[in-house]
């Protein structure tokens, strides 16, 4: 049978998998267009939103420290209790979006994250606010590698990477708008207002709803076939509509393997066989990515303030400079990756930040202009390097434990996010900032060394080919 013929008859396909390879088939067929776009406008403002929200917290201290008359355990608590929060919502979410779907959890943790946001303006006391901060750690934690994993689920292997990672550009820029705005309006506004006003976009879970159909992939790996062949269609209705042409035949669906046949999924599959390495694989170079940027970017501002002597407001500066690096190297990464390769991206990038923050650390920062022209220049290559995780995660697993596979990783990230300042502070308290550039530079190559190991290349194959 074919697949237009499969459209017109859609009660006939009772394998999961073969209908899958169908769709993913249908999918290769469609033009970039408005559609693509304005889905992933959708859901990038979701993400958007969750990358504002995280940073919060960061410039209502001050006031909530005054406000609550906080100790540093206290301040400490407030800081790092969304990050676990985070850790703990992206390992229950991969597991839920693979159960209940991608668009449905996509849209419960904006709508949680709002709602978590209106609450914490009603907070007069520290530990309801810690409690609903762990709770919008979730949110956040449990939304970003779900909506990467359906932004690839609907995005064609010719130019996946440009076009996932364009998307992806949206949380650090929700970091710098975060930052931006909340300096601006906290002390305008006071911190109530600003979370109350960052309450208003847990709406947009309306708009998913209404514009963004759950992932024919995914609704065909339930062996919910009418419904997925039904959203196939209406998808190219809508991209014939925006092009004006009719659509070219599908290629051939890939054959399905039989180590496709029979797989319930969960995570004792996404721990075993290929996919067990590759979940390995996969947990090193986020968490390593992570310890090494975190590691960096969380104590520049103390480095230069306490060790160089600079004003906080030149401090602060500097550090702005190194995260504005950073996005640069993200933007030159989607715009390169898929003429690079995923694997040899991660592999160079991490292996040159690594020799940026050795020879920082060889010269132990003898200066604060070299210890900005060498961490930003380290910073090109580790945001890029980490940004590439977020596309190539989800190339890695099948649909049926896709969202698992990614919030795999993505726990890797929040764990690397944690212990790496946490390291780089128990270091550099001793007096050895020398030692603290090294440290991040043996975490880097190593990294390098298992992406060039193990990490196997997924550029330009569909996603059933590279995981049935």
């Amino acid at each position: 049978m074919t697949i237009d013929a499969a459209r017109d008859t859609p009660g006939r396909h009772g394998d999961p998998a073969e209908l899958a390879a169908a769709i993913g088939a249908r999918f290769e067929r469609l033009p970039l267009c408005r559609w693509q776009v304005m889905v992933r406008l959708v859901v990038g403002a979701v993400t958007f939103f969750e990358a504002f929200d995280q940073l919060l917290i960061a410039y209502a201290l001050p006031e909530l420290r005054t406000e609550w008359h906080l100790g540093t355990a206290q301040v400490t608590a407030l800081m790092t209790v969304g990050s676990i929060g985070m850790l703990v919502g992206a390992l229950v979410s991969g597991r839920l979006a693979d159960r209940i779907g991608r668009v449905k959890v996509i849209a419960g943790c904006i709508a949680l994250s709002g709602l978590c946001n209106l609450a914490l303006t009603l907070c007069t006391s520290p530990e309801p606010f810690m409690a609903l901060r762990f709770v919008q750690g979730m949110a956040i934690g449990g939304e970003v590698p779900i909506a990467a994993t359906f932004i690839a689920e609907i995005t064609r292997a010719h130019k996946r990477g440009r076009f996932v990672l364009l998307y992806e550009l949206v949380f650090p820029a929700g970091l710098t708008a975060g930052a931006l705005l909340a300096a601006w309006l906290v002390p305008v506004l006071g911190w109530r207002w600003v979370f109350g006003l960052a309450a208003v976009p847990g709406l947009l879970c309306f708009a998913l709803a209404r514009y963004v159909p759950e992932s024919p992939r995914w609704l065909a790996d339930h062996g919910r076939h009418e419904e997925a062949l039904a959203t196939m269609a209406s998808i190219e209705r809508k991209v014939e509509k925006i092009t004006g042409a009719p659509l070219p035949a599908p290629a051939p669906a890939s054959p399905v393997r039989p180590a496709a046949a029979g797989k319930g999924g969960g995570l004792r599959e996404l721990l075993s066989g290929r996919y067990g390495r590759r979940t390995l694989v996969i947990g090193a170079l986020w968490f390593t990515g992570y310890f090494a940027n975190y590691g960096i970017t969380s104590w520049l501002p103390t480095i230069y303030k306490d060790h160089f002597g600079l004003s906080l407001s030149t401090a602060l500066l500097y550090s702005t400079v190194t995260s504005c690096a950073g996005l640069a190297g993200c933007l030159v990464v989607a715009l390169t990756v898929d003429r690079v390769g995923r694997r040899n991206t991660v592999i160079w990038c991490m292996a040159t930040a690594a020799l940026c923050l050795l020879l920082l650390g060889l010269t132990a920062g003898d200066s604060a202009s070299s210890v900005l022209i060498w961490t930003s220049l380290a910073a090109v290559f580790l945001f890029g390097s980490n940004i590439c995780l977020y596309l190539y995660t989800p190339e890695l697993f099948p649909t049926r434990i896709r969202a698992l596979g990614s919030s795999v990783g993505g726990a890797a990230n929040r764990l690397g996010v944690i212990l790496g300042p946490v390291v780089v502070g128990a270091i550099y308290a001793g007096g050895a900032m020398g030692t603290v550039f090294v440290t991040l530079a043996v975490v880097s190559v190593a990294g390098s060394l298992v992406a060039a190991g193990w990490a196997e290349e997924t550029s330009g194959r569909t996603l059933e080919d590279m995981a049935p």
